[in-house]
Order: structure tokens, then sequence, then C-alpha cells
């Protein structure tokens, strides 16, 4: 309440209304305890001091989330706070970290959807709107961090949602904890989410307040495993309402099931034998048989489904809907007397019919089960004792039957869920949701409502310890003195209610354990034990009703039925009959009791019972961390849009909200952080703000300058006791009157002194005009006597120039004339000489001319002749090169021939090789020693020979001299002579005979060593006959072209040709290198060891490009060389054509292990830019080879033909760009796999880049969404140490760090612009969503200050986009269209005359009306308190919001995260387009290399 001293004429306050609860007016007039008050409904009224609480002058308009923020914390704030947030549709409020649910009766689809869910996954409450996910998320996550089991308890009345809310806690537990399921069966959460559908058609009702009642108590535990996984799950059901089934109040309904089962399938109805609902009396006690908006067939079928998903198989529904429909025919039986005293039997034939049908269904003996409802067994020590029961028992035991039926179905059902579910046994942490009924208080209140007010009065007991608890916690975070605090305690009302012995359930089952116990004796019993207990009481003009005073309010019972609700015990008749059902479901809902338990007791009491259960239930709520729901339902009308502040009141105080408000006020019910607490009350000590004070300093000393006792100062708030801030405010108040004293003061003395400035303003220019009048008099005066004497000077002038001028022109005709003949003289004299030098000079040239014409002549002559002679020559020439053409169709065919023949002639050489090889190897041998022979027999005849010669010259010296003696021995000299020519010609044969030898042997070897090189090189030859065969088709029908070509070309030709005549196809090898065919004879024993030497020297060098690469290669000239020399390699090597390599598995391994440290942008950079530029000199290649196949020669091998080709397409290649080292191949399989493969890293190392940059800006975005806060104080203090200390680095520079450190990694690593810009594109879209979600999910950022502060970060990203150039930047400002223009409205000024056409189309075009509507009603201005949008303008978004949902559901204000990869091969093809890549320069370590010189080419 308002201390009076704090009272004064003008403050706001609250009073009480007996209609609105409470009304809000302005105090007019003070006069001691009365205050008379203006109330804004128009009255005014007189109310005592003691009952008036102050209002916040600067309550928000949209309210506040969490409502410990409210500057005063009683009912009349929690209520204004509550209705402005409904009317904005946020059912959603905190109070602490109790969250109250307000029912909306509209379905708000974009509150619940999967995106919901992602933003809530942890995040800590507080930090986004209220939310039940908030609660699921805070206490799903304190079970996984501290190991501690969790409990949700959801309370409220009848129709208030605490059913929605307990689904939509499942659904975020499922979510957070589900795992796929197994085996196809069903995972655990998807069980329990589907049971309830089940648990909700046989347990739930329509009432007078909900039209989908809870009739029962419900607390789910879902157990997790260790890794935070649903393992199992259990469901725990409390008093279930029995008497439903047989009593049902108009216009209320019986169970769901019931109505379902009558609107079932044909077929199904006619198995049943059902009909009409309004045919059977357990249903047309009320007039109410539909629901609007729900088709009980369709709800038959989804509760099959359900079931089918719970486990329960076709035969048990089928057993299940029988005994339901055995219920419904068995209370339609009447009862009549009998023919005995006091009997009773069926009252007519249709009373005999449903019995039959009953006893059908229930698959019992009709007889038997008439007798069990008619008769009784009474067993004594020696006798057994039958006996006739009169037709209202009859009744009453029909009605029990049906209602023991119908609550052992129920409990099978939730015993059949759990055991479907299953339960981990090893668990150890779990988490309780509790769907408990409220609180209840009606006209006619009997033991169903004692009991649910028993268990509400525990729970609140629990809630008070748990907010109490909290109370401490904060108290002893905060670092302030707690110890004299206290609560208020309910153990009183508890102990009256269930202690033992004197309890008023233990008073109940004395009296039901007596059979002559009435309700009048047990209301007199009460009466006796509790007449001096202050919280019961008789009430006035009754005799059997009591009433107690709960938490909630005083509650009358009427114990009518008080005796006969609490006896559980059945008929022994009945569980005979039951038990000898023929059918085993029924059969096994009521098993055979032990014979010592029956004849122990046949009572059970239902309170007891219940109160064990109770007890169960809070021993596990106790060994867990709880939170709680508080579900309000806003009307009794079931409406959307109606807020009746008693009802909600009543409900806030059942709800144990305002109880926990006042344990909140015990203590310290106001707390304000210092910076809110010295931005309100600053003005209160200037002083202090002036000096260098921190904050706990400056509000120290604040508020001992105001006075105030009784506060503490906490580590980060103020606490004020309860009224102390109504005092700080009425002081806040008075200094704003004087300020506002003072204000208009000074506003009056400016005003005074600004009309005295303008009447001296206005004199001072009369003056000024008057004397400006005058002066322009005179100065006209004057201008006439000065234009006079002007005009005289100027008619003197002209007078006299007029003589002069006469005179002048005289003297210059006379000295003209003069001067005219003598010029005409001089002329004359000069053209007779000029014309005799002309003549002259034209017959000199006619001389010189006609001398020139015969030389000339003669020259011509010669040149002809020349020219004649070379023509001829080249005529010649021109002929032989027509008659190639013949030629070379000729040789076409006789290549075509040569190629049948070869390829006959390769499977003949095949075959021969071997005997060829043989036949060499002997035939060489026999040459060999045919030529040692020879040798030896040359060897000898030259022996013999010279031992003649010099036997003969030995005889010459011997022989005796004579002196010319003329005899000689011709017969011996004829001899000799005949025999030396023998020996010379035998000599010179075996000369011969070595040549023709050695020839052959060479030969021979020639001969060997080509076919062998034939048989290696068959199918090379064959390939290059056909490549041949194409050139000179391409030759014979491209001609004529050649022929201008060659003219110009003929001296060339010869040469060119035999180039090309010595080029070899090489051939292919293992790994896509080709080896170069060699033009000398191979040696004969070297084949295969070449052979292997040559892949091994290939595999050496693929060996060293991988090596080579593995370095960071750098860049030359703006290009990569890694790719520039991988693919050069590739070209070299002919790996694109090859069937089968392994070069492209060891470059993918490469890249794979190169980017495993994925948190390195720079080289994640680096590897990016040379795989796309890989990928792109691919691309071209194998796209012009397969893109322009059809239309285009092949590329001829041949020098000659590349040649003629660049002669013939040197125009066409322009287009492709300057790309030399580009050549277009016919790819196989492993390089189309590899460039598959390219692209996947491609696009997987964007996207690493591209989430890395998120993951840095994701931390910093969550502060660039709302201003930083700082005191006056704090500020004034750090402006001191600004010389000391550096500021504080604000977020939006950090970002603007990182986006400068990414473009310049990206800049430096010369990655492709495309890649650029779509990286930050969605870098920025990211920055767009992460923003704008936050806006829409938090209050405290929708304010005008905060849009301020956003809007100049945006403005530094907008500058930032300039000056990185549209070539990097490309689009990215664009993708940040729904945060400009949210924050472009949140900084405007005047919304409230803002229509919202123009919102729509001139503000905001990009926003939907979901997420325009949000902002609306979230906007408040923490500066100058202006209003957000108009209520009309609110109204009709409300209506389009309204068709929107109507139209499609699933409609969500909130953006989504686009983490798709934004671009093609094409796209990266034309970024790279332009580049050139002849001027690139291998590495040095390669050229080194002797295998890599090709390089250098």
């Amino acid at each position: 309440m308002v201390a009076q001293s704090n009272l004064s004429i003008g403050s706001h306050v609250w009073v009480e209304d007996p209609e609105a609860a409470w009304i809000d007016g302005e105090v007019e007039e003070v006069n001691n305890e009365d205050i008379k008050v203006n109330c804004t409904s128009g009255g005014t009224v007189v109310v005592k001091a003691s009952n008036v609480y102050p209002k916040d002058p600067e309550f928000p308009s949209c309210g506040v989330d969490d409502m410990t923020r409210l500057a005063y914390l009683h009912e009349p704030g929690v209520l204004q706070n509550l209705r402005c947030r409904y009317d904005i549709n946020e059912i959603y409020t905190y109070t602490g970290n109790i969250l109250i649910a307000v029912n909306p009766f509209r379905r708000l689809p974009h509150l619940y959807d999967n995106h919901m869910m992602e933003q809530y996954k942890g995040a800590a409450i507080g930090e986004l709107s209220p939310h039940p996910f908030a609660i699921a998320d805070a206490a799903y996550r304190l079970m996984i961090n501290e190991g501690i089991s969790q409990s949700i308890l959801v309370s409220g009345e009848s129709g208030a949602g605490k059913t929605e809310s307990t689904k939509m806690l499942m659904r975020y537990l499922a979510y957070m904890g589900g795992k796929a399921a197994a085996d196809g069966r069903r995972s655990v959460e998807q069980q329990v989410l589907e049971s309830n559908p089940v648990l909700e058609a046989f347990g739930n009702a329509k009432t007078v307040r909900n039209n989908n009642s809870s009739r029962f108590g419900k607390f789910v535990e879902i157990q997790f495993n260790e890794w935070g996984k649903i393992s199992g799950a259990a469901i725990r059901t409390y008093l279930l309402e029995r008497s439903r089934v047989c009593q049902v109040s108009d216009p209320e309904r019986n169970y769901h099931c019931f109505y379902m089962l009558c609107a079932a399938p044909q077929e199904d109805v006619e198995k049943y034998k059902l009909g009409n609902p309004r045919t059977f009396h357990y249903l047309n006690q009320s007039n109410c048989y539909e629901l609007d908006g729900v088709d009980d067939s369709k709800e038959y079928l989804a509760t099959r489904r359900a079931m089918d998903g719970v486990g329960i198989s076709s035969d048990e529904q089928d057993a299940i809907f029988r005994v339901v429909s055995a219920i419904l025919h068995l209370g339609n039986v009447e009862f009549a007397k009998g023919k005995e005293i006091d009997s009773s039997e069926p009252k007519d034939d249709r009373s005999r019919f449903h019995l039959a049908t009953a006893a059908e269904l229930f698959m019992c003996d009709e007889k038997f089960l008439e007798d069990s409802l008619c008769k009784r067994v009474i067993v004594t020590r020696d006798e057994t004792i039958t006996k006739w029961i009169d037709p209202e028992s009859a009744a009453l035991s029909r009605d029990a039957l049906a209602k023991t039926v119908y609550s052992r179905l129920f409990d099978w059902l939730v015993n059949k869920i759990n055991n479907s579910i299953g339960q981990d046994p090893h668990s150890k942490k779990l988490i309780g949701v509790l769907d408990i009924y409220g609180f209840e208080s009606f006209k006619t209140n009997s033991f169903e409502q004692f009991c649910i007010n028993l268990t509400n009065e525990k729970l609140q007991q629990h809630f008070n310890q748990h907010v109490f608890k909290m109370e401490q916690e904060e108290y002893t975070k905060e670092e302030i003195d707690w110890s004299y605090i206290d609560f208020i305690d309910n153990q009183d009302v508890l102990d009256l209610l269930e202690k033992k012995p004197g309890g008023i359930i233990a008073l109940l089952d004395e009296a039901c354990m007596f059979p002559r116990s009435t309700n009048e004796t047990f209301a007199q019993k009460l009466y006796q034990s509790f007449k001096d207990h202050k919280r019961f009481s008789k009430p006035k003009l009754s005799r059997s009703d009591f009433t107690i005073c709960h938490y909630a309010g005083d509650v009358t019972y009427q114990t009518e039925l008080f005796l006969e609700k609490n006896k559980d015990y059945v008929v022994a008749e009945h569980q005979a009959l039951m038990s000898a059902s023929k059918c085993p479901f029924v059969s096994g809902l009521f098993p055979p009791l032990a014979e010592e338990s029956s004849k122990s007791s046949k009572f059970s009491s239902i309170g007891s019972r219940f109160k064990q259960q109770l007890q169960a239930l809070l021993e596990t709520l106790s060994a867990t961390e709880p939170h709680y729901i508080r579900c309000v339902k806003p009307n009794n009308l079931l409406k959307p849009a109606i807020f009746e502040n008693s009802n909600i009141l009543q409900q806030l105080r059942c709800g144990g909200v305002m109880e926990a408000i006042r344990i909140s006020c015990a203590g310290y019910p106001t707390r304000k952080t210092f910076d809110d607490f010295l931005c309100r009350f600053g003005i209160l000590a200037p002083d202090v703000l002036n000096g260098s004070y921190d904050e706990v300093t400056a509000c120290k000393r604040l508020l001992e300058k105001v006075n105030l006792k009784g506060y503490q100062i906490g580590k980060t708030k103020v606490f004020l006791r309860a009224g102390q801030m109504a005092e700080l405010d009425a002081c806040r108040s008075e200094v704003l009157g004087r300020s506002a004293s003072i204000i208009q003061r000074r506003v009056r003395s400016y005003l005074g002194r600004k009309t005295f400035i303008l009447l001296r303003l206005s004199a001072i220019q009369i003056q000024a005009l008057c004397r400006g009048q005058v002066a322009r008099h005179w100065y006209d005066n004057m201008r006439r006597e000065a234009a006079s004497m002007r005009i005289q000077k100027h008619c003197r002038l002209y007078l006299a120039r007029n003589a002069y001028k006469n005179l002048c022109s005289s003297a210059v005709s006379l000295q003209s004339g003069v001067r005219g003949m003598a010029a005409r003289n001089e002329l004359k004299f000069k053209k007779q000489k000029r014309a005799a030098i002309i003549i002259q000079s034209q017959c000199r040239r006619y001389l010189a001319r006609l001398h020139y014409l015969r030389i000339k002549k003669a020259a011509v002559a010669t040149q002809c002749a020349w020219r004649a002679k070379v023509a001829r020559r080249e005529l010649r020439k021109l002929k032989m090169a027509a008659k190639e053409t013949g030629a070379l169709q000729a040789a076409k065919n006789k290549l075509e021939k040569q190629v049948e023949e070869l390829t006959w002639r390769l499977q003949l050489e095949k075959r021969m090789r071997a005997d060829l090889e043989e036949a060499k190897t002997q035939e060489n041998t026999k040459l060999q020693f045919a030529l040692e022979e020879i040798q030896l027999q040359f060897q000898e005849a030259n022996t013999l020979l010279i031992e003649e010669l010099e036997a003969a010259k030995k005889a010459a010296e011997q022989a005796p001299i004579i002196q010319e003696v003329p005899v000689i021995d011709h017969e011996i000299v004829n001899k000799l002579t005949a025999e030396n020519e023998q020996l010379k010609a035998l000599v010179n044969s075996l000369e011969k005979k070595i040549d023709e030898t050695e020839r052959k042997y060479e030969e021979t070897n020639k001969i060997s060593e080509e076919r062998l090189k034939q048989a290696l090189d068959a199918e090379s030859k064959i390939i290059e006959l056909k490549t041949s065969m194409q050139r000179l088709e391409e030759k014979l029908s491209d001609m004529e072209t050649e022929d201008q070509v060659l003219r110009h070309q003929a001296l060339s030709n010869s040469p060119v040709r035999k180039m090309s005549e010595h080029l070899a196809i090489p051939t292919p090898l293992e790994n896509g290198h080709h080896e170069p065919q060699s033009a000398a004879p191979a040696k004969k024993f070297g084949t295969e060891s070449f052979r292997k030497s040559q892949i091994e020297r290939q595999h050496e060098s693929v060996d060293a490009l991988i090596k080579c690469v593995t370095q960071d290669l750098g860049f030359s000239e703006g290009k990569p060389v890694g790719a520039f020399t991988i693919y050069k390699c590739f070209l070299h090597w002919r790996s694109f054509e090859a069937e089968r390599t392994s070069v492209f598995d060891r470059l993918i391994q490469l890249i794979g292990s190169a980017i495993e440290s994925q948190d390195n942008n720079d080289h994640m950079a680096y590897w990016l830019t040379n795989t796309s530029t890989l990928l792109f000199l691919l691309q071209r290649s194998l796209k012009a080879s397969s893109g322009t196949a059809a239309r285009k020669p092949p590329t001829p091998t041949s020098l000659f033909g590349r040649m003629t080709q660049g002669f013939r397409s040197s125009s066409a290649n322009l287009s492709v760009g300057p790309i030399d080292i580009v050549r277009h191949v016919e790819a196989k399989y492993p390089a189309l796999l590899f460039k598959e493969q390219l692209i996947a890293y491609v696009e997987k190392m964007y996207g690493i880049i591209r989430d890395n940059v998120k993951k840095d800006l994701s931390p910093l975005l969550s502060s660039c969404i709302q201003a930083p806060r700082m005191s006056r104080g704090s500020v004034l203090k750090s402006s001191g140490r600004s010389n000391s200390n550096s500021p504080q680095a604000s977020p939006w520079h950090l970002i603007i760090d990182s986006l400068n450190r990414l473009l310049c990694s990206l800049k430096e690593n010369f990655v492709p612009p495309v890649f650029v810009q779509k990286i930050f594109s969605q870098i920025f879209s990211y920055i767009n969503v992460q923003l704008f979600n936050s806006l829409l999910l938090r209050r405290e950022c929708c304010t005008f200050s905060n849009g301020e502060y956003v809007k100049s970060g945006l403005a530094e990203l907008e500058l930032w986009c300039g000056q990185a150039t549209e070539e990097y930047a490309g689009s990215s400002w664009d993708e940040l269209k729904h945060v400009r223009q949210a924050v472009g409205f949140l900084v405007i000024h005047q919304k409230s005359r803002i229509s919202y056409d123009e919102i729509k189309n001139d503000l905001c075009p990009i926003l939907s009306v979901q997420q325009l509507y949000r902002i609306c009603t979230l906007y408040w201005d923490d500066n100058y308190n202006t209003r957000s949008v108009s209520q009309d303008v609110i109204s009709s978004m409300r209506i389009l919001m309204t068709e929107d949902s109507e139209n499609d559901d699933g409609n969500s204000f909130l953006l989504d995260d686009n983490s798709s990869i934004p671009f093609s091969v094409d796209d990266v093809s034309g970024s790279l387009q332009e580049k050139h890549f002849t001027d690139v320069k291998p590495p040095a370590y390669l050229l080194e290399n002797p295998a890599f010189q090709f390089l250098q080419d």
C-alpha cells in the first residue's frame, strides 16, 4: 500500500473496483486518511489511503517480459502487465523463473514450429521472449550439466490450457532428447506423444469451463540416458473422476470415448450394437452431444491410430470398445419392484434387451449379471444368505459396476502404455511433467474438489518453499542480509486436512468403517473436532456443510456424497461376475483376490490412497529441481480477445502467483540494477552523478541524500523494501514538478525576450526604410546633374572629332594615289621577268623528260622479260602442287588398304614373332660360323701366298747372277703366273663372300628389329593411319583454302613436311603417360627392361609432382602456380585420355589431407583458389570436346595439320580468350570422375570458410543487437580515466575487423571474385537473420535507442561494402534488407501518425504482417517514452494475421538461414574467363628435374 506521506495531488494510483477489480486514476485531494481519486473511467471515488496502490507512470505500453522488473510488484501492476501483453498476443510472461501462460483461445502456429524450437535451444531464461520451450530447455540443460533430475509443474483451472502446454513441453523434450528408433519400432518419445490422444479420449470430457477438460491428474516421467537421449518413460495418473461415468450435468458431456464410439463407422456401430447417443441414459442426462469444430468420427479413427502407436493390438482395441459399449448398455437397464418384498427386477423388455446386450458384450451369463445387480450374498459363520435389494439400491449397484469397470479400464490403458513405452532401469536422470488440476471452488463442492484442493495445498506448500528458496538464492548471490525474512506457510491447513489421527481424511475413513454412519453424523463429528480451528468454520443455515480457508480463498464443501465416494471396494458379486467372463480382457480387469485379503477387509479408502499417491508425488518432486508453469483462462466464454480482470485475478490467487508476490514483498519486492536505478532517480542527486563515483557508491550516496532507510545494496542491484519505491517516486515527482516550474519560467522569459527583440527589430527596419528613401531622392538629383554635364562633354567631343576626320581623310587620299602609281610600275616589271623564267624552265623540263622516258622504256622491257621468266618458273611449281591433289587422293585410298593390311598383318606378325626370333638366332649363329670359316680360309690363303712370295724372294737372292743370259723357262713362269692369278681370284672371292655375309647379317638385324618395333607399335600405327585418313579428308574438303596458304608458304613446305614425317605417335603406358618412340633401332635384349624403366621414371615424376604441390607454391602474376603445374603435367602425360590411372586418386587424397585442418581460413583460401582454377581448366578442356565434337573435326596430330587448322580457326579462337595452355581432349571416365570430385571439394572448402566466419561472428552478433548500457556515474568515471585507459572495442568494429581479415586473406590468395561475392552475400544474410530474429524474440532490443545503435552499426557495414568495392562485396548490402527496414521503423518519430499502408508500402515493404505486428507490439521508447503505432493499425494487422493463419498454419515470423551452395561450375568458369596463363612461371623445384623440362615450353 502507499504511505500517506508519499501521496500528493497528481499522483497516479490504483483503486479497487467491484467490476474491473482495479482501475487507475489520479489523486485530486488528500484529506488525512481519505483520498479523492479521479478515475480514468470517468468517475470520482473517495477511498482510504491503505486501500490504494501506486501506479508506475512510466509503465511501457506493451508491458514487460518479467514481472519482477515491474517498478511496483502488486496485484494491479501484475494484472495490468498481463492485460497489456495479452492485447498484443504475448500470452507468456515470466515471474522470475515462473511462466504464466494466458490461454489465447486461438491458434498461434508460428509460436510452436520447429524453427522456434531451434531458437530456444541453449538460450537462457530471459534471453528470449517467455515461452514453454524456454522452461523445457532450462530443465533439460540443468539435467545434462548438473546431473539433477528436473520436474515441470503445469497447473491451472479447467480450460486454462494445461494440456496444450504439457504437449508443447513434451514436443520440445522429444526434440532435444529424441533418437531414431531401431528395428522399425516407434521411438520412446513418439509413443509418449501418441499416448496423449488415448488418454484424452478416455480421461477428458467437456465441462462448463473447457471443451477438453482433463478429469484426472497426470505425471509423466521421461527418463534420459547418460548422453541426454530419451531412454524410457512412465505415466502416473491421479484421481480419475469416476462419478462422471454415471452422472453428467447440463451442458457438460461424458468422457469423449462414448461419443466417439457412437460416431464410429457403421460396421463398428453394428458390431457393438450402438446407435444415437441420445438413446443412452449415461449420455442423455445433458443436452450437449457434439462439440464445435470437433468431428467425433475422425477423432475415433485418430484414437485407433494412436492405440496402434502405443502398442495396443487390434484384439485389445476391440475388447476395449466392447467394454465401453457394454457400459452404455448397462446404463440403460432400469429396475422396478419385484414379486418379493424389497426385491427388484428389470423394468421392461427394453431393459432386458440392454441387460442381455451388456452380458453379451461382457461375455458373461445374463442371469448371473442380473443377480449381481439385484441380489446380495451375505456370508456368516454358519451359512450363506442371499438377500434381495430394492430398485434404488439396484440402480446404485448398476452405477457402481459401471464406474468400477471404467476405472479398471482406464488403469489398464495407463499400465499398457507404460509397458509399451518401457522404462530404463539404468537411468539416473529424468524430467517429470505434471499436468494437474488447479484449485476449484464451485457452488457445489464435493469429495472430488476436496481432493483436488488438498493436492493444490500440498503443491502450494512446495511452491512456496521453492519461491522462498529462490529468494534466498537471489539474496545470497547479491550478498545481502535476509535472515529476518519469513514467508507464509500453509502447514496448518494441511494438518487440518490430512493429519493423523485427527484430520478430516482420518475422520472420513473412520466414518466409512461404521455401517450406520451418515453424512450428517460425519459433519457433526467435524464440527466437534475443529470448532476452534481458525481454518475451519461452519456455514450458517446448513447442517452438513463445512468451510475451509484455503490459501486461495474459502471453499464450502457439501458432505452429501463424501462417504459413498470415499469407499473403494468392489462388490463381491461384481468381482465374481467379471472374473468369470469368457473374455480374457474383461476377466483380466478383475483378477481374483487372495482369500486372506478378501476376508480381512473389503473397504479401501480413496482418500487415504490418494494421500499416499500425493505423498509419493511430492517425494519425487522434492528430489527434483522444480519449474513452474501457471496457466490462466482469460474468460469463461472460451473466446479470444476477452480479458476478465476479476476472473484472472482469482486464478492468479489460486495458482499461487499472488502468494509468490507476497513472499517477494516480505523481502525486497523492488529490485533495480544500478544502471536502471541511476537512470530513473539520478535527478534526485545530480551532484552524485557529476562526481567520479562508481555505480555502487553513486547509488549509496543517492539513497543517503533522500534519507531512505531499510534498503540494501547488492552486487549488481539495489533492493528496496515495500513502499520505498513509492517514496522515491514521490521525491522524483516533486523534483520533476520543481523542474517543470523552472522550465516554465525560463520558457516565459524566453518568449518575452523574443517578443521584445521582434519589436525592436521592426522599429529599426522602419527607420532604415525612411532614411533610405531620403538618400535615394538626393542621389537622384546628383545623378541628373552629372548626366547633363556628361552630355555637353560628348557633344563638344563629337564636333571636334568630325573636323579632324575630314582633314585626315584628304591627306590620306593624296598619299595613297602617289604610292599606288609607283607600286603598279614595279609590279609590271616583275611580271615580265617571271614570264621569261617560266619559258626557260619549261624548255629544260621537256628535254629532261624526253631523256627519262627513253631510259624507263628500256628498263620496263628488261623487267618484263625477267618477270616472265620467274612467272613461268612459279607456274611450273603451282602445276606440281596441283598434281599433289590427285596424289593425296591416291594416298588416301592406299592408306585405307594399308590399314586393313596392317590389321591383318598385326595378327600374323604376332604369331610369326616367336618363329622369327628363333630363325634369326639360328641364322645368326650359322652366318657367324660361316664367317669364321671363311676368315680362317682367307687367313690360310694369305699365309700361303706370303710364304710363296718370301720363298720366291729367297730363291732370287740365292740364285747366281748371270749376265745377260736370255734363257727363260716359260713353262715355270706361266705355271707360277697361273697359280698367282688363281690365288688372287680366290682372295677376291673370299673378300666378296665376307662382305656379302656382313651385309646379310646387318640386313637380318635390321629386319628383325623393324619387325619387333612393328609388333610393339602396331596399335599406335593404326591410330596414326586413322588420324592421317581424317587429316586427308580434312585436306580434301579444304583444298581451296590450302591452295591459298601454299602459295604463301611455298618456300617452307618441304622442311615442314620433313618434320611431320619424322614425328611419331607415343605409346600409352600404365598411368596415363606416353612413351616417345625412338627412331634408332632398339637393342634386341633391352626391350622389356627399357619399358620397365620408363614406367618407373613416370612414377617418379608423379611422386615429384605430388611432393611439389604439397608445398605452398604461391602465385605467379595472380595465378596459382600449383593448379597450372598440375594441369600442364596432365596434358603432357595425357592423363585425361587414359582408361585407367591412379594420379587423380593421389591428387584427391592430397587435397583431402590438406584441408583436414578447417580452422585456418588462409590455408582454405589457398586451396580453394588452386582447386577452382584447376576445375576451370579441366572444365574448358572437357567441355569443348564434349560440347563441340558434333560440329568440329578432330584435332590433327601432325604439325602441318595443327598449323593449317590454326590458320583457319584463328578468328574463332578469339572468343575463347588468351588461355594458350588449354587444349581440348577426349576425356575418359577417370578424368570425368576427377572433375566431379573437384566440384565437391570446391563446394566443401567454400562452405568451411563461410561457416568459420559465421562461427566467429555469432558471439559478436548477440552483442550487436543491443546497445551497451552504462550508468551516468560509470560514464563519468570512465571519461575521467580516458587518458590512461583505451575504450573497449565495439562489437561492430570487431565484425568489421573480422570481415577485413577475411577479405585480405581472400585477396592475398587470389580467390575468384565470384566466391568472394557469394561468401560475403551469405555472411551478410546470416547477419540479417540473426539480428532480425533477435529483434523479434527479445523485447529489450525493440527500443528507439537500440534502433539507433543498430543503425549506426549497419552504416559501418554499408561503408565497408563501399570500400570493399562491388567486385568483392557484390550484393551483400542488399541481404540486410529485413533488419534495415526493421531498424528504420524503430528510429522514426511519431509512429502513432503512420498508417498501415505507409508502413507496408513505404517503410517496410519486405516485412510480413506477422513481423510488422511483432515489432509494433514489442516496441518501447526508453529515451523519450513515445508511443508505438496506433491501435487502429494494430487492429488491421490482427485481422490480416487471422486471415493468414486460416490460409497457412505454418507461417512463422522468423527468418531461416540459407546454408546452400549458391554457385555452379559455369559461374566459376565465367569468373576466370579473362585470366592469362601463358605468363605463369613453373616452380623451380620441378624445372631442375629433366622429366619436367616440358613446363618451360
